[in-house]
Order: structure tokens, then C-alpha cells, then sequence
């Protein structure tokens, strides 16, 4: 098994929309074309890809970021996900470390996610914590339009 772990390109999107899909993110072809073209124009802002015998079966989404509550950089993964498919082979771990490779790259301390506290999560918050992860709060988000 070849994985190849590198940058999101345009013929990935196709594979994409499916994943998103599978992380609970459903969407069109179209919108997620605009919101990954807008993305990679961002300096701050990476998707990685992972890759098996070219199809798209794991991403990630990365950002840097300033910190308010201490000094120096960190770096969000804001997106993850390995196709249901393929799961239990590694290919996770070596998407997140991509991710933290990247983190490194961009000169960040640390490195964040957040995870659903629904049942079917339960699984990604073993993995996460089985990868060095540590479970420390619980997120709030509202709509404003």
C-alpha cells in the first residue's frame, strides 16, 4: 500500500465533496470548488491530501494562527477525515502528521482540534488521544445570519 500525502490540487475536489460528506459536512461540487479555491489563495491556510492509487481517501484542513492566551503561533486542524473505506491502516496518523509537519513549517508551538461530543465521535476521540492528543474543552458555535 503506497499512501502519498501532498497539497490539495482542483482534480481532487470530485473526492472531496464525498469525504466532507462522511464528516458530517455535506455539500455540492460547486461549493466546495469556491470555499477550497478561496482557501488555497491564503497563505495561512493548507488542505493535504491523503492518496491511494490516486483517489483522494483522507484530508485535512490546516490554519495558522496568533495566539491571545500565550506567546507564538499554533496551527488549527479544522478539518479531518479518512474515507470510512479505509480506515484502521494507518492513514490517519499519517495525515496528522503531515499536519504537524506543516505546523512545524509555519513555526507553531502547538497544534488543535476540535472533535464532536456525539456518540459516532467517539471513535476519532480514541484515535486522536491514541496520537498524543489531549481532550481539554468543550467548543460553542452560533449562527449569526
Amino acid at each position: 500500500m503506497t499512501i502519498e500525502i501532498r497539497t490539495i490540487q482542483p482534480t481532487d475536489f470530485n473526492d472531496l465533496v464525498e469525504l466532507m460528506s462522511e464528516l458530517g459536512y455535506p455539500t455540492t461540487l460547486d461549493e466546495l470548488t469556491q470555499r477550497l479555491e478561496l482557501i488555497r489563495k491564503h497563505i495561512d491556510y493548507e488542505g493535504l491530501v491523503a492518496v491511494k492509487n490516486n483517489q483522494v481517501i483522507g484530508f485535512a484542513g490546516v490554519c495558522k494562527a496568533l495566539a491571545f492566551e500565550f506567546t507564538g503561533i499554533y496551527v488549527r486542524i479544522t478539518a479531518f477525515v479518512v474515507s470510512s473505506k479505509q480506515r484502521k491502516q494507518g492513514i490517519g496518523t499519517m495525515l496528522l502528521k503531515a499536519c504537524e509537519e506543516w505546523a512545524v513549517q509555519k513555526g507553531a508551538i502547538a497544534i488543535t482540534l476540535n472533535s464532536g461530543n456525539r456518540e459516532e465521535r467517539q471513535a476519532a476521540h480514541v484515535f486522536y488521544t491514541s496520537n498524543g492528543y489531549v481532550g481539554k474543552s468543550t467548543g460553542f458555535s452560533k449562527s449569526i445570519i
